[in-house]
């Protein structure tokens, strides 16, 4: 595992102090390079992009608070309707307060970087508002929100989902780093589950690009002077104390991201322990002290591989390595993070859980796939009974079903014992609690006397009824 502790965590009070000192020398340094820029940059854009005050105020109702969606550094963010070509289509507004840190810098960093930059996962920009005091961004419509709020707030993705999402996430990012289509680098200093976006098809975008930093992309190790910005948490400690800024220092923030999908929990959160304030540092002293397994996120126990788990912890650590130059490039995350889905959607495959009909189960929350629903059984047993000399649609096995049957059953146990999101000791295996569907599958039945266990605790059961059958 990684050196982490080499470098010291940056103070968040510290960083707090800097980020307004800098904003102010940033914005008072670059207002007349940003004028000409500007100036430029107008002629380059389409002028279909540049939307009026007035054009805004229509799409929001006017900023009817009904209609807001997210804050962040910038400001509120509201979902209006707008003219994009000859369509009408949603749209997420972004309108800066008079409040905010941030502002003209931040705010043509993004037009310019979103005009430039064209990506399935990147954010498309579909205009801009400048228009005296105002500053406003419009972009595509994320209908599933930002990853962040799907990880803490509806906790409602499933681990292969995760995956999907980061794959995406990384390739954005790849994407920015290598340079395709502007034949230099971006680096973009605010890598963060809130600037990951959802679109209707659950596609990763990142977002947010006004921090964003050009560099050359011909070697690996450039960086670029400046000064620090970012947010805590997901902050390259390297970044923070030598003011080097690399494509690394992207990578550091996604491997905290990576954490953060796997164990549920948010990059800081002060309202815990000391010891666990800092996701970073935390997860890495928990696999370096063998506790991976306890740091998973409640909603993924038990349905993630162990293979695919010691991988995906494995890749995280790497991208949180103190030395930057040891940390993987966006290019390895997204081949890492792909043969991490393949190998869980092979064990999904191997160990599917259609061979379990949960019938009769009190008090126990499992996971019931809709596959294993069937509208009809046939009557078939696996032993002779005098039903089947009156009856002419019974007949007995043969070989090649009862071999089926056995293996399918098999197959159940293994599932409940070793991949189900409860694990579960049956307690009642026996051949009148096999059920067949039309195409002779077998289907585990009858969980009345089931045991729900963890790992921890499965070689020490004491004081249970005995139950079962003789």
């Amino acid at each position: 595992m990684s050196d982490f502790h080499d470098i010291p965590q940056p103070d968040p009070a510290l960083l707090t102090n800097m980020d307004n000192r800098m904003i102010r020398e940033e914005l008072s340094c670059n207002m007349e390079e940003l004028k000409l820029e500007h100036e430029k940059l107008h002629a380059l854009l389409n002028t279909d992009q540049r939307f009026t005050f007035s054009e805004i105020q229509i799409a929001t109702h006017d900023f009817d608070e009904s209609l807001v969606i997210g804050r962040g550094g910038f400001g509120q963010v509201y979902k209006g309707t707008v003219s994009n070509g000859s369509c009408r289509v949603d749209a997420a507004i972004k309108r800066l307060e008079s409040t905010s840190n941030q502002g003209a810098v931040e705010f043509w960093a993004e037009v310019e970087m979103l005009s430039k930059l064209r990506h399935c996962h990147l954010v498309s920009l579909i205009g801009y508002c400048n228009d005296g005091q105002e500053m406003i961004l419009i972009y595509e419509y994320m209908p599933n929100g930002t990853l962040a709020d799907r990880l803490h707030k509806y906790q409602n993705l499933t681990w292969v989902r995760r995956l999907k999402i980061c794959i995406g996430a990384a390739r954005g990012l790849d994407y920015l780093h290598t340079g395709t289509g502007i034949n230099l680098g971006v680096i973009h200093r605010d890598v963060k589950s809130s600037n990951i976006l959802l679109d209707n098809s659950w596609a990763a975008k990142i977002s947010d690009f006004g921090l964003s930093k050009i560099g050359p992309t011909n070697q690996p190790f450039t960086y670029v002077n400046t000064m620090v910005r970012g947010t805590f948490g997901y902050l390259d400690p390297n970044y923070f104390y030598t003011g080097k800024l690399t494509r690394k220092s992207d990578v550091y923030a996604f491997g905290v991201v990576l954490f953060e999908v796997l164990c549920g929990k948010k990059a800081v959160d002060t309202s815990i322990d000391e010891e666990q304030c800092s996701l970073a540092a935390w997860a890495h002293d928990s696999i370096k002290e063998g506790r991976l397994k306890q740091i998973v996120d409640l909603n993924l126990r038990g349905r993630v591989s162990s293979k695919c788990l010691k991988e995906f912890a494995q890749l995280a650590d790497r991208c949180l390595h103190s030395s930057p130059h040891k940390r993987p490039t966006m290019a390895q995350v997204v081949t890492g993070l792909e043969s991490i889905l393949a190998s869980q959607e092979k064990a999904n495959q191997m160990f599917s859980p259609s061979d379990i009909l949960l019938i009769d189960v009190p008090d126990m929350h499992l996971w019931l796939p809709k596959k294993t629903i069937f509208a009809k059984m046939v009557p078939t047993f696996l032993f002779p009974s005098s039903r089947e000399k009156s009856d002419p649609d019974f007949a007995l096995l043969g070989w090649d079903d009862r071999y089926k049957i056995v293996l399918g059953v098999a197959r159940a146990l293994a599932y409940l014992q070793q991949h189900a999101p409860t694990l579960i000791i049956h307690r009642d295996v026996n051949s009148s609690n096999i059920l067949l569907d039309e195409q002779m599958n077998p289907k585990l039945s009858n969980f009345k006397f089931a045991k729900g266990y963890t790992k921890t605790d499965e070689d020490h059961f004491t004081e249970i009824n005995l139950a079962g059958t003789l």
